[in-house]
């Protein structure tokens, strides 16, 4: 189901960014629908995921761990789709639909002042006499044009 897979990645992407917190209420109450306890309950799960995200060391372990979170919440948003009927379903999918809609335009990386902003894996490497960098501006992606006087 692929709905439950976006969702899956989204708990991951955004736990421990700015917009946890508001993604992590809105997904409590999605999952909660309208009982309070079971709200709390996932709250307690999300709470619990994003500290073993953060607590993980970088590399193998946190890609493991990052994998296997993603994949327990997709297990349970498929769960929680599978156990309604046809209309609460179509109802709650729309609901998670707009919900991580609403999480992607709220653009899940942010950084201000002098932060850094990535969105995704990055793997920084010199090496053969390279250099790497850990702050870039005017970045080029692709072939950058040739220096000198550029003919037309």
């Amino acid at each position: 189901m692929a709905l439950a897979a976006a969702g899956g990645a989204a708990v991951v992407q955004a736990a421990g960014t700015s917009a946890w917190q508001g993604f992590q209420q809105a997904v409590a109450h999605w999952f909660g629908r309208g009982d309070e306890e079971r709200e709390r309950v996932e709250l307690e799960r999300l709470d619990h995921c994003a500290t073993a995200l953060e607590g993980a060391q970088d590399g193998d372990e946190a890609e493991r761990l990052s994998i296997g979170q993603q994949g327990a919440w997709q297990a349970r948003f498929e769960q929680a789709l599978e156990s309604l009927r046809d209309p609460e379903r179509e109802e709650a999918a729309r609901t998670l639909r707009a919900l991580l809609d609403a999480h992607a335009s709220a653009g899940g990386v942010t950084a201000t002042g002098d932060g850094q902003a990535i969105g995704g894996n990055v793997d920084v490497r010199a090496d053969r006499g390279s250099a790497a960098a850990l702050r870039m501006r005017d970045v080029t992606v692709g072939t950058p044009p040739k220096p000198g006087p550029q003919q037309g």
